[in-house]
């Protein structure tokens, strides 16, 4: 008969979880930096504690913690690309941080030289258990063989100028997910541009905050605009509009079931991935509070349940399950999801928050026989109020529109997490809106005046698009927003009147319809430019409200945020290289945003603003910033 131990160690082999190691409790911290010789920090630089499999990651500011590192001498590598490798021995005290800062030599790569593929998996000893043999027959392909970069991104074509005549409506679900902005911040780091169909301008918009106010009356949502006119283009406006829900303190929050739905697969074992996803969930349970409760299932070879429902007030045995999770396996997405919802279920409230999150690097290939499947099991358990939000990990396996679609159908939201920074961003400073939903199936339709519009084009949201008559259609999903969640939308509109090369479609006149029946094709006489109303329903309603608001006012001189949003969208049309991109430049996308910073506090428009630099000399437009 196996003992405990074997038994574990057969059980981890499955599913990527550790036995715990019989490791002296001498151990202390070693936290610093990591600089290049000039003093700018380095991110993604891998520090290893040799001899052992300790190792982190640095985040964008270079900085690194390592934790339960055993006393005594130690010896630190740290490890980057374009870098040479640099060695330290550090003296670790019992119950005590050291201190350690690396400075980093830059060096010539070969002109083929690429990403480095990842590591091959951790060699296991087997225990002769057939669940373990099980396991290893899984993962005897070397992860290292496969295709290193089988990333995907969904084509999609920039919204195409429309006749207010001919197209009066404009129709779509609100998006607050912001994972392309953190994606193409990878992009720029690692030295390269981002795909085209990896940029998603209204992401890119959606990731900033910026000054809206709070809703005044019994709707959770606010909604604000603003027209100026568009820096891009003499001659066009732009149409800003901003919705907004209440922040809540974590106090006022409802309780949280949650379930962390882990990938523990062979290809999760790099730096910035499962270390990472480790690194990320350790702060969300540091916020967890008494009455919140959290399970961990993980999913490889198989999907297996590491931590049954446990309360918040048990930190320390959520934080060890996370601890001695380990990567290695094939990939069983579906599999995890479903056990992940029937986990769920068993502990379902329906005072609280009831939510899986699941963390992978996007490649799910073995597991549930269709993507269809997939996709209408998670907007069942929707209807049963479970929500799923996707945080997607790493590089190589990046499978973006179907993360994006999961977290769509399951009334969450998706992100991209590059570094703990951006961990910290999602799971801390807005954790409400991760967590908490104040409005669900939100909706927005914009009717134009052809009186004042000649013709208008929504920026983004291509993939967000409804048929005008999804509109009133509450069987119809859209999009969700959390508490402290906002949604900005630009509109480029040509004035009637306005000198303008833009083209819109035009179709035969009608043989048996009038231009005009029911109200199309006549100019109402209005001095409105457009009314904006917006649909929603409670969180567990099922009958969607209207809020509406209409834009009269004249242009006037653009608020800081509006010229901040305007450069944000000028940026995204350059790395796409749209064909709508008038006269934007990277010169004028730096004036822009460097005089529309503001108060800036989080430090993320500054770092936009290091952003369009790097994308100018990668694109080779360095010369444009000379004059800005």
């Amino acid at each position: 008969m196996r003992g405990p131990r074997s038994l574990a160690m057969a059980l981890g082999l499955v599913f990527g979880l550790s036995p715990r190691n019989e490791v002296s409790k001498s151990t202390g911290s070693v936290e610093g930096t990591v600089t290049e010789r000039g003093g700018a920090p380095v991110a993604g630089v891998v520090i290893a504690v040799s001899g052992t499999k300790l190792k982190t990651t640095t985040d964008r500011s270079g900085w690194y913690r390592l934790e339960a590192v055993p006393a005594g001498r130690v010896m630190l590598v740290a490890s980057r690309i374009g870098f040479a490798t640099a060695t330290l021995e550090v003296e670790v005290r019992e119950g005590q941080v050291a201190s350690a800062r690396f400075t980093l030599t830059p060096v010539a790569l070969p002109v083929n030289e690429q990403v480095a593929a990842s590591p091959m998996p951790m060699s296991r000893k087997s225990v002769g258990a057939r669940v373990a043999d099980m396991s290893m027959r899984a993962s005897r392909a070397p992860f290292a063989a496969q295709p290193f970069n089988t990333e995907e991104y969904k084509y999609f074509s920039d919204n195409a100028w429309q006749s207010p005549v001919a197209r009066p409506l404009s129709t779509f679900a609100v998006d607050v997910d912001a994972g392309s902005y953190s994606n193409m911040r990878r992009f720029l780091r690692e030295g390269r541009l981002p795909p085209k169909d990896a940029v998603r301008v209204e992401e890119m918009l959606n990731y900033f905050r910026y000054d809206y106010p709070d809703p005044r009356d019994d709707h959770p949502v606010s909604i604000t605009t603003e027209l100026a006119e568009a820096p891009w283009r003499p001659g066009h406006l732009l149409a800003r509009i901003g919705l907004a829900t209440r922040s809540l303190e974590l106090g006022q929050l409802p309780p949280n079931n949650l379930v962390f739905l882990i990938d523990v697969s062979g290809s999760m074992d790099m730096p910035a991935k499962l270390p990472l996803v480790k690194s990320a969930f350790r702060l969300l349970v540091n916020e967890l509070r008494p009455r919140d409760r959290v399970a961990i299932v993980v999913y490889a070879g198989n999907a297996g349940l590491v931590l049954p429902s446990t309360p918040g007030t048990d930190k320390e045995r959520i934080l060890d399950a996370i601890e001695q999770l380990e990567a290695g396996g094939s990939t069983a997405g579906g599999a995890g999801i479903q056990l992940a919802y029937k986990v769920a279920r068993e502990h379902f409230d329906r005072e609280a928050n009831n939510r899986v999150i699941l963390a992978t690097d996007g490649d799910f290939n073995v597991g549930v026989s269709s993507e269809g499947e997939l996709v209408r099991m998670i907007e069942e358990r929707r209807q049963d109020g479970i929500f799923l939000t996707v945080l997607g990990f790493g590089t190589g396996n990046l499978k973006d529109s179907k993360m994006e679609q999961l977290a769509n159908k399951g009334n969450g939201h998706y992100a991209y997490v590059d570094d703990l920074l951006e961990a910290k961003k999602v799971f801390v400073h807005e954790l409400g809106a991760t967590l908490y939903t104040v409005a669900k199936d939100v909706k927005i339709q914009v009717e134009f005046n052809p009186a004042r519009v000649r013709a208008y084009r929504l920026v983004g949201y291509e993939n967000r698009l409804l048929e005008d008559r999804d509109f009133n259609d509450d069987a119809k999903d859209a999009g969700e927003m959390g508490a402290g969640h906002a949604v900005t939308a630009l509109y480029e509109v040509v004035p009637v009147g306005a000198e303008s090369d833009v083209r819109v479609g035009k179709v035969d006149p009608l043989k048996y319809q009038r231009q005009g029946a029911e109200g199309r094709g006549e100019a109402s006489g209005s001095a409105d430019w457009l009314t904006v109303k917006i649909r929603y329903k409670p969180p567990t309603g099922s009958t969607s409200r209207l809020v509406e608001r209409v834009i009269r006012e004249e242009t006037r001189a653009p608020s800081t945020d509006f010229r901040f949003a305007a450069a944000v969208a000028s940026f995204g049309m350059l790395l796409r290289d749209s064909e709508y991109k008038g006269r934007s430049s990277y010169g004028g996308v730096l004036g822009l945003a460097r005089g529309a910073k503001g108060r800036d506090q989080e430090g993320y428009r500054a770092e936009f603003i290091r952003l369009v630099e790097t994308a100018a000399s990668l694109a080779g437009k360095g010369k444009e910033l000379t004059d800005w």
